[in-house]
């Protein structure tokens, strides 16, 4: 027989880890990618 659902009691450390790791890589790959346009439109020749 299968257990029944209760809401709020699966462990969801493995996946508030990464999503937390996928955030601080998002905001990092875009910091990165902002930078790289302000110094290509600076020393644009």
């Amino acid at each position: 027989m299968s257990k029944a659902h209760k809401h709020g009691k699966m462990d969801v450390s493995a996946q508030e880890h990464a999503f937390d790791g996928f955030i601080r890589w998002s905001i990092r790959v875009s910091c990165v990618s902002i930078g790289l346009l302000i110094f290509m439109a600076i020393f644009n020749s």
